[in-house]
């Protein structure tokens, strides 16, 4: 129903920050600051109408701008990782990629789109208020190339929901892959570990990954393995059990492959849901990340993504699924002092296949210049 501008701290830069409250009618709120463009709360009804900060956050933009972990930054130019920091594009080799988690980049690197002060664009108020951020990543930018030009904006619905819609263009040939590191406890941020919250995710395959966590290029069917959320169960249910991809990451840090796509126009799926049995507070995960699909003659499905019609594949949409096992650094307390705390909540980061660019199997994570890179993903909460 409206939107308000508040001062939100220094950065080290001597650059100040400012944070955005997105409100509706019945006071569901989302706040997003400039500072990486970041979601720092959002206050969502519980299944009595009592208000509570369901997302991780830190109390200014100068502890964002200090701390690890992305707690709900706009992650880019590359979310996730890339194997030594070093791909191939175009008979060209790009391996000065900053190297910032053992030996592989991730997430953008040392001064990703997390840590940069985005523009604002433009504010629509009214029952469905929406802010736009902007961001232009320079050629050569943390080792990528092409000048890229990114917008994000933020919108809460009548009904309980945020949107995040990304839109982005180049000049030269880039990897890109966008996502919001949104660190979910639907019991409220203090409430203790999310592994009794019930998780669904409409997704028949994951990809294994090293001991670097960076994708063999093996995709696993989730069937009888702890990775199998097809059916909504508790994330605690095998998070303990005896795996060698959940020993290696610690809990879950995958890439989960959607299902086949639905025919018919459908701009944006359900794909995935989390729910607190004690509260009960629900979140649903929709995505457009495929725009459109038709069948041709021969009876073969394609699909249109921001790079034009690719034959259609069961692995177009991907969502990262990370249970904060590295949450834990006691320098940066939460908001009011909580300490930061493994397994204390749960990402869903919409995105490509992780070390794309290095595997040509895996689905295209190049934009070339005339392609617009554009999607949505969207939140929305209720309470049962």
């Amino acid at each position: 129903m409206s939107i308000t501008q508040i001062p939100f701290g220094k950065l080290p830069c001597g650059r100040d920050a400012t944070l955005y409250i997105l409100r509706n009618s019945k006071g569901f709120c989302a706040s997003v600051s400039d500072f990486g463009a970041t979601l720092v709360s959002i206050l969502a009804p519980d299944r009595t109408g009592r208000l509570t900060d369901v997302l991780c956050g830190f109390e200014s933009a100068d502890v964002y701008a200090r701390a690890d972990g992305y707690l709900g930054a706009t992650v880019g130019r590359f979310c996730n990782r890339i194997a030594r920091g070093r791909f191939e594009l175009d008979g060209a080799v790009y391996d000065t990629l900053y190297i910032n988690d053992g030996g592989n980049h991730l997430h953008g690197g040392k001064v990703g789109f997390s840590h940069r002060l985005w523009s604002l664009d433009g504010m629509v108020d009214g029952e469905e208020p929406a802010l736009t951020l902007r961001l232009r990543s320079p050629d050569g930018e943390e080792g990528y190339p092409g000048n890229l030009n990114v917008a994000v904006t933020f919108s809460v619905s009548a009904d309980n929901a945020l949107s995040v819609h990304y839109i982005a263009e180049t000049d030269k040939a880039t990897p890109i892959n966008l996502t919001n590191h949104a660190y979910f406890n639907l019991g409220g941020f203090a409430s203790g570990d999310v592994l009794d919250q019930v998780l669904w995710l409409d997704a028949e395959s994951y990809l294994r990954g090293d001991a670097g966590l960076v994708p063999t290029g093996e995709v696993v069917p989730v069937a009888g393995t702890p990775f199998d959320f097809r059916h909504p169960k508790p994330i605690g249910r095998d998070f303990h059990a005896e795996d060698n991809d959940l020993r290696l990451a610690g809990g879950y840090d995958h890439c989960f492959n959607f299902t086949g796509w639905e025919r018919g126009d459908h701009r944006l799926l359900l794909r995935g849901s989390l729910y607190d049995p004690h509260s009960g507070r629900k979140l649903e995960l929709l995505t457009d990340f495929v725009r459109s699909c038709c069948e041709d003659n021969l009876g073969n499905l394609w699909i249109g993504t921001f790079h034009g019609l690719n034959r259609y594949d069961k692995t177009t949409g991907q969502v990262q699924l990370y249970t904060a096992n590295f949450l834990k650094n006691p320098a940066f307390p939460l908001r009011g002092g909580y300490p930061q705390q493994t397994q204390h909540a749960v990402c869903l980061e919409t995105q490509k296949m992780p070390d794309s660019p290095n595997h040509p199997e895996f689905t295209d994570s190049i934009l070339r210049p005339g392609e617009i890179f554009d999607y949505t993903t969207v939140f929305r909460f209720s309470a049962e």
